[in-house]
């Protein structure tokens, strides 16, 4: 076992677990490296700023101006036949130009919208196909996908994947979201409404998270991090409903991470107490931690920022994937200033998103177990670990 303790550039390293450099994607850097795509001199995006005068109910469409923006949910659900499951549904925006091209064809498109749909059978038996990812990306034009404004009810869409009629969808229903996706090949599909249980939360001051110390190292960052759902399943063709809780993400910005920031490990827990938790760290290339930050939610819906002096996170297991990546499965998180320590363990080891559309790209996106010390259940949550994986460019 190696301690992990979040200090100012302190090195670290997982016993067993190796750093290689990031995946680079044209299309969607975020994902693993979150580097500015290069782009025309006269190009200049807007980047996050702490002076952002947010305006909500518009801020939850695209905010266009940014290059990079997603809209990210993550939960877990129970079955009436009481199985359980976890899910991720998240809409990508990459844009390429600030206005679309004036060529005079409706293929010309100024953005990229991409889609990741996953879910986890955590109670089914210990056999095949239990993880499962779905994915789409496509250019946003009429025909395949894009973005709408507020005050459409639409926020953002797409067709499903190669050989699935249905489309996946994202909308306001006037006090959170609803939202859908289906993949046949995969014989998977869910379609899930939202109510907040909490209000609306910032991730940092004003919902400016800082990530680095470059001026354009951060981004805009709000959360609901208690979202009542319920709606339907379908899994290997059989019709399930569902209910359970959510959590979701709305992150905009252009270049979120400083030079040498080559991923991140992130934390939402949802307390039994009604708190919540969001920690994040972001490593180098030697696998040090660069910048760390922590959101405490507590039961009445304020909030207490949290340095990177303030909590300590101790990696204690790992896990190897089919792939060869090896991720952290295990840790002990301590939060001093709240009197607070838990373990957080992953309730099934594979849950890697494998990219079939973009070579090289993965990431584990999970649902997690949390418990106190002596191992009694005290809340869930969910663990997205980036920049495991080997580098290299893909063809685009």
């Amino acid at each position: 076992m190696l301690v992990v303790k979040l200090k100012a550039r302190e090195a670290f390293r997982i016993q067993g677990v190796g750093f290689r450099k990031p995946v680079t994607v044209l299309l969607c850097a975020f994902l693993t490296v979150l580097s500015p795509v290069a782009l025309d001199s006269e190009t200049e995006w807007e980047i996050a700023r702490p002076d952002y005068k947010w305006n909500f109910p518009a801020d939850h469409w695209v905010r266009d101006g940014f290059k990079t923006e997603w809209w990210y949910f993550t939960g877990h659900l129970e079955a009436e036949t009481g199985e359980k499951f976890g899910y991720q549904f998240t809409f990508f925006r990459v844009g390429l130009l600030k206005a679309k091209p004036e060529v005079g064809s409706d293929w010309a498109a100024k953005d990229l919208i991409m889609g990741h749909a996953a879910l986890s059978a955590l109670s089914a038996p210990k056999r095949g196909n239990r993880h499962r990812f779905s994915e789409v990306l496509y250019r946003a034009v009429p025909l395949l996908g894009g973005f709408n404004e507020y005050p459409d009810s639409l926020i953002a869409w797409s067709r499903g994947p190669a050989g699935t009629d249905g489309n996946w969808e994202l909308r306001w229903n006037g006090d959170a979201f609803d939202f859908r996706a289906e993949d046949d090949e995969l014989a998977f599909a869910f379609d899930l409404k939202t109510q907040p249980r909490k209000p609306r939360v910032f991730q940092g001051p004003d919902g400016y998270s800082k990530k680095g110390d470059g001026i354009s190292a951060a981004s805009h960052y709000y959360s609901f991090t208690r979202l009542a759902t319920d709606g339907t399943l379908i899994v290997d063709g059989r019709t399930m409903r569902v209910n359970g809780q959510s959590w979701m993400d709305k992150e905009f910005f252009t270049n979120s991470m400083d030079a040498g920031q080559v991923g991140w490990d992130w934390f939402s827990l949802q307390l039994d107490d009604q708190r919540e938790l969001m920690l994040y760290i972001l490593r180098d290339g030697e696998g040090r931690v660069d910048h760390a930050r922590a959101t405490l939610v507590l039961a009445d819906g304020n909030t207490r920022y949290l340095e990177q002096s303030d909590f300590s996170i101790t990696q204690e297991q790992s896990w190897e994937s089919p792939s060869g990546d090896a991720y952290p499965s295990g840790w002990t998180i301590e939060v001093p200033v709240v009197d607070l320590v838990m373990r957080v363990r992953s309730q099934m080891e594979d849950q890697e998103n494998r990219s079939r559309l973009i070579p090289e790209l993965r990431y584990w996106e999970g649902a997690v177990k949390v418990t106190d010390l002596q191992g009694k259940r005290i809340g869930v949550g969910f663990v997205e670990m980036t920049g495991y994986g080997s580098a290299r460019t893909p063809a685009l």
